[in-house]
């Protein structure tokens, strides 16, 4: 949360770079009119966006993650700021009160036409739904759903020219029995509902040499072609391919244009096209990183002389491109400054930052967390569950790239025995650092859980006596493979202490890890306890 009284803002691109550099863990803007990708070192899985005007607007994936469908604003592609959620709540459709992973809001399209923005989001569980709004801050509309079935997965519209409203989508074979193939709707006029009802499979990945796992598809027209971009080979290993077509209902021509080839980038596809007020195009794609989640790329983009597209670079010239690591930044509006995603958090204001997400949906009108003058209070609700994986009170955020230090002070107020609170960082395994009430007391732990299910149990590495008042300050260091070492300092001590062992942080459910805190009781009360946080402090780890 930025001060108004913050006067880096008024300083240079390259001086603001510079502060930005040595203060955060990753900046893709140099500050010399050039970027090192990923543009977004975190979790933006599954990306896509729009210009509107000189702006640009991106969303990704979110899953079970409550709020849902970020909307990021950019002026140059490369320097982004988190504005608002397009789901505040996931109750679109039910279960979401507990943990859901790997289910949820799939890969989402946006757009905006007659004057609105239109965001159509999957639920492989339930179907195709579509939000709507007129600034992109909100308010969103409640979504509805387009297409309901199981299986419909990555939805994008496209209005044509005679005034017809289309939708292109893919298939999670785990839900229908089928994949590797796209499939095109006829929507209503208002692109609320499908008018046909089983659509028309348009592209067969079975009946294209080496094609697996065709999905992700982006719907386009330019001139009088139509235009797929689709993402095939798997999330890991992938690559980029284009479709193109005179009549909408095919058939297709294809065309493999972004590739790993000789990059360290591993799978890079499933973005989105756009083209600047200049003219220039560009393409935003993900790449895997693990326990980082999916980060997201920026690569130039040009159009052959043979009417294909090209990313990023082509030493050779056939035609496949490879992820570039730097390049000059796109024509913008003078004055565009460097802007980041919010990570760290001074609990300053009222509302908690646009970057935390819940594990779950709170219950209508339970008070999980209380924001005032610069403390975050959690309370230790009651839940039956051992496992924090599955308690949808942990409040997260995406673990920053490429390396971090997080560091927070908790004070601990206890009202019963099986009462704990703590720093987490939470994927398929978790590790926590933080307080315990005990029936004869409160202590310090660590605690691990491998293989978080319930044929494993989390397991306490290290114990010590609670420090005076309940008050510490926890740490976590992140290297660069995603290994955190926790510490901790009680007030008035004079450096940091580690405890227990390196934990290996492991992605989640389609998603990367996540840090952040929880406050949980085993036991019910009359009357709960809490733990206050005060300044949650994302940065580069130092020299």
């Amino acid at each position: 949360m930025r001060s108004p009284l913050d006067l880096r803002w008024l300083l240079p691109s390259a001086a603001v770079a510079s502060w930005a550099a040595a203060a955060s863990p990753w900046v893709a803007d140099q500050g010399d009119c050039t970027y090192r990708n990923p543009v977004l070192f975190a979790d933006w899985s599954d990306p896509d966006a729009v210009r509107v005007g000189e702006d640009y607007y991106l969303t990704s994936s979110t899953f079970n993650q409550s709020p849902g469908l970020p909307i990021l604003r950019s002026r140059d592609l490369v320097n982004w700021t988190l504005v608002a959620h397009a789901l505040p709540r996931l109750d679109y459709a039910p279960g979401f009160e507990r943990p859901q992973h790997g289910k949820g809001v799939w890969a989402p399209s946006l757009r905006h036409h007659a004057g609105k923005f239109w965001l159509y989001f999957p639920d492989p569980d339930h179907g195709i739904f579509l939000t709507t709004a007129v600034d992109a801050d909100g308010p969103w509309t409640r979504p509805v759903c387009v297409i309901a079935g199981r299986g419909l997965i990555d939805p994008c519209p496209l209005w044509d020219d005679d005034g017809r409203v289309w939708l292109v989508h893919g298939w999670a074979r785990s839900r229908a029995g089928i994949g590797n193939r796209l499939t095109l709707r006829e929507l209503s006029a208002d692109g609320s509902r499908a008018i046909d009802t089983d659509g028309t499979v348009i592209i067969d990945g079975d009946k294209l040499p080496g094609y697996r796992t065709l999905e992700g598809p982006k719907f386009y027209k330019r001139g009088d072609t139509y235009w797929i971009f689709a993402p095939a080979g798997g999330v890991k290993e992938g690559w980029q391919s284009v479709f193109r077509a005179k009549d909408i209902r095919g058939p297709y021509e294809d065309r493999i244009v972004l590739a790993q080839g000789r990059t360290p980038i591993n799978g890079p596809h499933q973005g989105a096209w756009v083209v600047t007020p200049t003219g220039e195009d560009w393409f935003l794609h993900f790449q895997d990183r693990e326990a980082f989640g999916r980060v997201v790329h920026l690569q130039p983009m040009r159009w052959r002389e043979d009417g294909w597209p090209v990313m990023g670079a082509d030493p050779d010239g056939d035609g496949r491109g490879e992820p570039v690591l730097a390049e000059k930044k796109p024509v913008a509006r003078a004055g565009t400054r460097v802007a980041l995603p919010p990570a760290s958090d001074d609990f300053a204001g009222r509302e908690l930052g646009l970057q935390w997400g819940w594990e779950g949906v709170p219950p209508a009108g339970a008070e999980w967390a209380q924001v005032q003058d610069g403390v975050l209070r959690l309370t230790a609700l009651t839940d039956a569950t051992t496992n924090l994986r599955d308690l949808p009170q942990v409040l997260a955020q995406r673990l920053p790239g490429p390396a971090a230090v997080v560091t927070t002070s908790i004070r601990f107020v206890p009202r019963a025995a099986g009462e704990e609170a703590g720093l987490i960082v939470l994927g398929a395994d978790y590790a926590w650092l933080g307080l315990r009430q005990g029936e004869g007391g409160a202590e310090l732990i660590f605690a691990v859980h491998r293989e978080a299910g319930p044929a494993t149990r989390e397991r306490v590495l290290w114990r010590a006596p609670a420090p005076a008042g309940g008050a510490a300050i926890l740490r976590v260091a992140i290297d660069a493979d995603a290994r955190c070492r926790f510490s901790v300092r009680a007030e008035g001590a004079d450096a940091f202490a580690d405890v227990g062992e390196i934990f290996q942080a492991m992605p989640g459910r389609w998603v990367g890890a996540r840090v952040g805190m929880f406050a949980r009781s085993l036991a019910a009360a009359a009357e709960p306890g809490y733990a206050e946080f005060s300044e949650f402090r994302v940065e580069a780890p130092g020299p």
